[in-house]
């Protein structure tokens, strides 16, 4: 008898854990988005240094990154021919060209 109401017990604390969802995925996952999004580098003005962090961005790629400004859409890098679209391919979730306020 104890042991069928300790298994009972442990079932109804182990249903309880798993229906206890993180907050990221409450609100699916929008502190995450607005995370990646803040954290974006925009092509306007971000230093040689931190173009260069980004994945398949040399010296030459951020010298070229720098030297187009200023950038109306991200996508530019590729239409411009200053990226391959590989690369583009791996930093696009990454980059934004802010635009100046007016």
């Amino acid at each position: 008898m104890k042991r069928s109401r300790l298994l009972l017990l442990f079932a109804l604390m182990l249903a309880a854990l798993l229906s206890v969802a993180p907050p990221s995925v409450a609100q699916g996952g929008s502190k995450e988005r607005a995370a990646v999004k803040s954290a974006q580098l925009d092509l306007n003005s971000a230093s040689k240094a931190d173009l260069m962090a980004l994945p398949g961005i040399g010296e030459a790629d951020a010298a070229k990154i720098i030297a187009s400004r200023p950038f109306k859409r991200k996508d530019e890098l590729v239409t411009r021919k200053i990226i391959p679209d590989a690369t583009y391919d791996k930093i696009k979730d990454q980059i934004i060209a802010k635009q100046p306020k007016k």
